[in-house]
């Protein structure tokens, strides 16, 4: 019982130096005058917008660089788990 509570502790410690690395990591998207800053656990950081875009236009840019700040986001985050070992038993 102790085993596992202490495999427990550490894969929680070894979540949180991951979650650490990726805070410090970050991804930028840039589209039609619509600009996204993500850090690597998915928080939009700066959200830049050309006051001279379209309604519609305006909408569809920042549906797109979230979408795509996401997804670099993601592959970024499989990355760094991959360099780092990945957490043990998710595999």
């Amino acid at each position: 019982m102790f085993a596992k509570l202490k495999y427990m502790k550490d894969l929680r410690s070894q979540a949180k130096t991951i979650q650490n690395v990726l805070a410090a990591e970050s991804v930028t998207v840039e589209k039609g005058g619509v600009k996204v800053i993500m850090n690597g656990n998915m928080e939009i950081i700066s959200l830049s917008i050309n006051e001279g875009l379209g309604k519609e236009s305006l909408e569809g840019m920042i549906t797109d660089c979230l979408n795509e700040a996401i997804k670099k986001t993601q592959r970024l985050m499989a990355q760094k788990m991959q360099e780092m070992g990945g957490l043990p038993g998710l595999g």
